[in-house]
């Protein structure tokens, strides 16, 4: 929302036209204020702990709140989180806004249909196992809430196809979300019995301990992405004039990814397919890989086993899954011509046919000492020409649509030779795009 267009600002400003009109019917109702502020503190409290120490959101008091009061006093209890927490970036305004519609209305929904469904009753009575109908129900019209928003305002303001901008938002919500909704819902359950509220608070205890373990997942994920650029970084090193070039063949890798449809997490992987492709080349001596002039068959041989190296070295990288395949196999062609395997059409792993595709455009389109950049549309045409043969066309008709959709504006450029490298000779490809 740096530079938030127009549209998204609209939408911003209904979510929170909506929100008000959510809350019209407060003075109607018998609101238990005290409730409501209780609520509304430990979810600020939760907010500011869980979102600074473990980068996540907290969703167990809101759905708690939803369970227990009506739909437009549950509505206030993320309010005051949203409007008193600092906004670190501009614009402020729509961003204060959106933080504040956005949970304000997913509970809303989620206690119109708990209290349509007789929730409230069941919570009271602690009527099991028929009080997890309505929950549920609530459960799933909180993510669908969300999932409507979010998708909106990706569209609108990050400009992500419509077809897109909502695809995987409610599946990958609702499993959480689910969790969240059973401690919401024990929340609930103890608030309304003889124990009384305090015995409620402690439900958060291990919801707390869950986000701490979940908060080490990503930590280790985080350190295997470390580990990842710093393999990046050594090839660059290696082997300076490919510098940036396997960010760039990830960045390319994501755009025919996202283009035939696959769900985030493949595209996560085959960014990372992208970006490792070459880490083979680690294993190759450096003599090879810079050498001024062309390269004897035996030498040839030797660069060719950089897949293997590569695919050796990550092999204990346990989430890099398909990756490890695209890694191996990114220099085989459909037909048959390719290494080190020699595999014909589908036998090739799509992954690797992705990058593949990525690898070639990147490096028609990069500058290096024994050639000039091709234009895009050149080295699309180049890559057409030897779909079918070399490459996958499906793979090929999907980079031409990303690159007419969206254009080509890689974030590394880095093709500066490194100091003290000297010149190597290009091993050129059949569609002309160096190896």
């Amino acid at each position: 929302m740096e530079a938030l267009p127009a549209r998204a600002r609209g939408w911003v400003a209904g979510a929170g036209l909506l929100t008000v009109s959510c809350l019209l019917r407060l003075p109607a109702i018998r609101t238990p204020w005290w409730a409501i502020l209780l609520l509304a503190t430990v979810y600020a409290g939760c907010e500011h702990v869980v979102r600074r120490r473990f980068g996540g959101t907290f969703y167990p008091v809101l759905l708690a709140g939803a369970f227990l009061l009506p739909p437009s006093a549950a509505a206030l209890v993320p309010l005051p989180a949203a409007l008193l927490t600092p906004v670190e970036r501009r614009p402020a305004a729509p961003r204060r806004v959106w933080r504040a519609a956005r949970p304000a209305l997913a509970v809303w929904g989620a206690a119109e249909v708990h209290w349509t469904l007789g929730g409230r009753a069941a919570v009271v009575g602690s009527d099991f196992p028929y009080a997890l109908l309505p929950a549920g129900a609530a459960v799933l019209a909180f993510c669908l809430v969300l999932t409507v928003l979010d998708g909106g305002i990706l569209a609108l303001a990050e400009h992500v196809p419509l077809r897109r901008a909502w695809r995987g938002l409610l599946s990958r919500s609702l499993a959480p979300v689910a969790v969240h909704g059973l401690a919401g819902l024990m929340m609930a359950v103890l608030w309304r019995s003889r124990y009384g509220p305090v015995a409620a608070l402690l439900v958060l205890l291990p919801m707390c301990v869950s986000c701490w373990i979940f908060a080490q997942y990503h930590r280790e994920r985080a350190a295997h992405q470390a580990t990842i650029r710093a393999l990046v970084q050594a090839v660059d090193i290696k082997d300076g004039y490919t510098r940036g070039h396997s960010e760039r063949v990830g960045q390319a890798s994501v755009l025919i990814a996202r283009e035939l449809g696959m769900d985030d997490d493949r595209v996560e992987v085959l960014r990372f397919a992208g970006i490792l492709h070459d880490v083979g080349k680690l294993g190759v001596p450096t003599r090879l890989l810079r050498k001024d002039g062309p390269l004897t068959p035996e030498e040839r041989r030797i660069i060719e086993l950089h897949p293997e190296y590569g695919h050796e070295m990550v092999r204990g990288i346990s989430f890099l899954d398909e990756a490890r395949a695209a890694i191996l196999h990114h220099h085989e062609r459909l037909d048959g011509s390719g290494y080190p395997y020699g595999l014909v059409g589908t036998q090739i792993p799509e992954s690797a046919r992705v990058v593949a595709v990525a690898d070639a455009f990147d490096a028609m389109t990069s500058t290096r000492s024994y050639s000039r950049a091709r234009p895009v549309e050149a080295a699309v045409t180049e890559l057409e020409r030897c779909a079918g043969a070399q490459f996958d066309p499906r793979m090929v008709t999907a980079l031409a649509r990303a690159l007419d959709r969206y254009g080509w504006h890689p974030t590394v450029t880095a093709d500066e030779p490194a100091c003290g490298s000297a010149p190597r000779a290009p091993v050129p490809s059949r569609s002309g795009a160096p190896r």
